[in-house]
């Protein structure tokens, strides 16, 4: 597989019909809703980085192995954190998010695409809730949204575990098969493909220094359907023209 270097902004070019069938919108939150040159995601990596260090002692070098090592068993670092260390989910959630937004501003262009897109539009987050919150509500789109199952509801198992999905389209009675997933980790899409959905793989314009290796998306992957590194453009010519008034 390959990682992305500059692709054009849809591969393969959009087909509005593929989407016809769609009226169950699911998005991603982080490095998803927002670019990675908003500078939030690197503050929560930060914060992560940090409190391993408080936690173990650690230097910023064992902290990135360490955080690998959960990543590639358990899907997230906390989740690591609480199947070998006990540790309050709360706290690290708590810990982690106390970021600045001061970057990310209001997107209006991606609120109206969202908007006019057919039917319900959900946030499905490894993140939490207020976070979800946060975020939207800064880029002025979080009203556009129906609801938000973030960690604590799927009692922090996080994407890519079959048991989330399945348990975020049972409490929305969403039909996988009537829905899309916007995503920027490219393993987080198995499930969803696997399940019946439209996946659609979101990636940076640019480069992302923050992201290691071992996280890069492999975008000829076979459950990626789709990959857009403009996520408002994409959704553009899938919504339906509002009305005036």
């Amino acid at each position: 597989m390959n990682t992305h270097a500059s692709p054009p902004a849809s591969l393969p070019p959009l087909s509005a019909e593929a989407f016809a069938h769609v009226d169950h919108w699911v998005f991603d939150l982080d490095n998803t809703l927002y670019s990675h040159e908003a500078m939030v995601w690197p503050q929560v990596n930060e914060r992560i980085t940090l409190f391993l260090l408080e936690l173990f002692g650690l230097d910023g070098l064992s902290s990135h192995a360490l955080r690998r090592y959960y990543y590639e068993r358990y899907g997230t670092t906390l989740k690591g954190l609480m199947e070998e260390h006990d540790v309050d989910p709360d706290d690290f959630l708590d810990f982690a998010h106390q970021i600045d937004l001061t970057l990310l501003d209001p997107n209006p262009a991606l609120g109206d695409a969202i908007a006019a897109l057919p039917g319900r539009k959900l946030i499905l987050t490894n993140g939490s809730r207020g976070h979800a919150e946060n975020v939207a509500g800064k880029l002025g789109i979080l009203h556009h949204f129906e609801d938000i199952f973030d960690i604590v509801q799927a009692g922090f198992l996080p994407k890519p575990e079959r048991a989330t999905y399945e348990n975020f389209l049972a409490k929305h009675a969403v039909d996988p098969g009537r829905a899309a997933m916007f995503e920027d980790i490219e393993k987080n899409l198995i499930v969803p493909s696997a399940l019946g959905m439209k996946t659609v793989l979101i990636i940076p314009r640019t480069p992302d220094p923050f992201r290691e290796v071992w996280e890069q998306a492999a975008i000829d992957a076979g459950h990626v359907h789709y990959v857009t590194d403009d996520l408002t453009r994409f959704l553009a010519p899938l919504g339906t023209p509002r009305q005036p008034g």
